[in-house]
């Protein structure tokens, strides 16, 4: 892919580069994070992508893809625990070699964790997304090691990027998507932990025909259930269910941008809601735009955003695929890609994030932050 520079605005961010990149003045809208780390410093891949995290009874569990390239035959699923207080190199989790010895890429982990159960790793194996399969993996030991592989039936992908949500009915709702014919949400769901299966779907693609995948799950109690996802039409969409994922609404746009890149959101104990998204709103008519920065939103309803934290921000793009959980001590954990070279760990203290209204869907200023120009980025791999 063909690297775009604007030359003369780009040269006037250099001194932004430093610090991995990030502008100087992003402390501005960092509020509340407590850690921000890389999982790893080298890794015998060069390329990785799709972060998930998972805390479970051993520690938090952190797992990715990576090897060549998206879509080559030697990426794998990698695992990293954190452990005496740094995380453990990437070790190999799965891989796509198949029983006649070819080898097929795998793709967007996925990390649950069952009360007082295993931890699962599911995952997708296949040459394109409009061809994959469900795998899935079983850890009794906080993802020291994992079981033999097991496929999904025929027709299940699993939780195709975002985790799922266990209601309080018993179902593990699984937020999954497909992208063979036209984008469309469905879910599937389990009510014995992934032994067997059932699907619920597809969501209606709206009035406006909108293309949506890899939706993530609020739960906003009583079997209200809402997800958000990602589209090809320049915003994140939602749909709402009233009897616990059974039946949903069409889908509808938000009032929030997307750069058709993956999002992720997570409602916290205290019953707010957060999402973790390239607020980015591509040129013109492109439904893609640059994946940078990657915010964070904050809402007590799933309707009003609040603007909260900008995680990344700088020209160079790929800052995408986040994943976002909540863990025991109240902390929000934020997962991510950086620049396709690394996998990013942010730790944050709800509590002390400074929110402000997000009007018209547009990001509002603060003082002292100088927002790089979005049309001076370096295009990375998509």
């Amino acid at each position: 892919m063909k690297i775009k520079i604007k030359l003369a605005t780009a040269l006037f961010f250099l001194y932004s580069l430093c610090s991995y990149g990030q502008n100087p003045t992003l402390k501005e809208w960092q509020k509340g994070v407590k850690k921000d780390e890389f999982i790893y410093d080298t890794a015998s891949f060069p390329s990785c992508h799709s972060a998930t995290m998972a805390e479970t009874d051993h520690g938090l569990v952190y797992a990715f893809f990576g090897g060549t390239k998206e879509r080559h035959p030697d990426v794998e699923i990698y695992v990293s625990r954190y452990e005496n207080g740094h995380w453990t190199a990437p070790a190999s989790a799965a891989d796509g070699i198949q029983p006649d010895g070819k080898r097929l890429p795998t793709w967007n982990p996925v990390l649950y964790q069952i009360p007082n159960g295993d931890l699962l790793l599911f995952y997708k194996i296949g040459p394109k997304p409009s061809e994959w399969w469900g795998m899935l993996k079983r850890s009794k030991d906080g993802g020291k090691t994992w079981s033999a592989a097991e496929k999904l039936p025929e027709g299940f992908i699993g939780p195709v990027k975002n985790k799922p949500v266990l209601l309080q009915n018993g179902t593990l709702l699984s937020p999954s998507s497909t992208e063979g014919n036209g984008w469309n949400v469905h879910f599937e769901a389990s009510s014995d932990f992934g032994k067997t299966w059932r699907k619920i779907g597809p969501i209606a693609r709206g009035a406006d025909n909108l293309d949506a995948i890899q939706p993530s799950i609020l739960d906003h109690g009583n079997g209200q259930l809402q997800i958000l996802a990602r589209t090809r039409n320049r915003a994140v969409v939602t749909s709402w269910s009233k009897d616990w994922g059974e039946h949903w609404t069409p889908l509808e746009k938000t009032t929030l941008p997307n750069n058709n890149s993956g999002t992720d959101a997570v409602t916290l104990k205290d019953g707010r809601h957060v999402l973790v998204y390239n607020h980015v709103l591509p040129e013109g008519n492109l439904a893609k735009g640059a994946r940078t920065p990657l915010n964070v939103a904050f809402s007590k309803d799933g309707k009003q955003w609040q603007a909260a934290l900008i995680l990344e921000d700088s020209p160079i793009s790929q800052y995408s695929y986040p994943a976002v959980i909540q863990t025991k001590d109240g902390l929000l954990h934020f997962g991510y890609t950086w620049r396709r070279k690394k996998m990013k760990h942010v730790v944050v203290d709800p509590k002390k994030v400074k929110l402000i209204p997000i009007e018209n869907g547009i990001w509002p200023t603060k003082q002292g932050y100088k927002k790089p120009d979005p049309n001076a980025y370096v295009k990375e791999e998509d």
